[in-house]
């Protein structure tokens, strides 16, 4: 054996450990990173969910300029599993008070949660909020103004009702027809 092929073995181990050192460190870091956005987020879901209208906070919410970066994490999670179950974890979160949300709103207008499902009617809330920012994103705006008007107009008929008789709910359109029974109202929620 070569002095020059046994002093190769020691540099190459070391650059090997160096390497992993390196990815470790990174993983940790955008780990944190993560956690850190994904914490601010759900602060923010949770102010939005105390607004007046929280269903339209969630919806400016879903489009927000943060989402751009939770796309880098979600192509990072095919490759790095750490990135994978903390998204995850903090999408079930979010996903979680948002269907709640929207269960509530639902509820207190009247609304057939087996013909508009929470989970399904905030599910689509979200994803076509992101989808519009992706689309700007590369350019793509077609449909985008249509698309915002009909969440808008679904977002008016599903809304929570005004809970204050002294604000009333000025240019909110009656929203579908009940699924059984009377509109629910401040005087009737128990």
């Amino acid at each position: 054996m070569s002095s020059s092929t046994a002093d190769e073995r020691p540099r190459v181990g070391r650059e090997a450990t160096r390497e992993a050192l390196i990815e470790a460190t990174a993983q940790i870091m955008l780990v944190a990173v993560l956690r850190d956005k994904a914490e601010t987020a759900l602060q923010r879901q949770r102010q939005a969910m105390a607004e007046a209208e929280p269903l339209h906070a969630l919806w400016q919410l879903s489009g927000a300029q943060d989402a751009q970066l939770f796309t880098e994490f979600l192509a990072m999670a095919n490759h790095r599993k750490a990135i994978r179950s903390e998204i995850v974890a903090y999408a079930m979160r979010f996903r979680d008070l948002e269907e709640g949300a929207m269960t509530l709103a639902l509820k207190a207008r009247g609304i057939d949660l087996e013909l508009f499902p929470p989970v399904v009617m905030s599910m689509i809330m979200g994803s076509l909020a992101r989808m519009v920012l992706h689309e700007q994103g590369l350019g793509i705006t077609r449909g985008h103004e249509k698309a915002r008007a009909f969440i808008e107009q679904c977002l008016d008929r599903f809304e929570m009702p005004s809970w204050d008789p002294q604000r009333p709910e000025a240019g909110r359109p009656s929203g579908p027809a009940p699924s059984g029974g009377p509109e629910v109202t401040s005087n009737t929620l128990t």
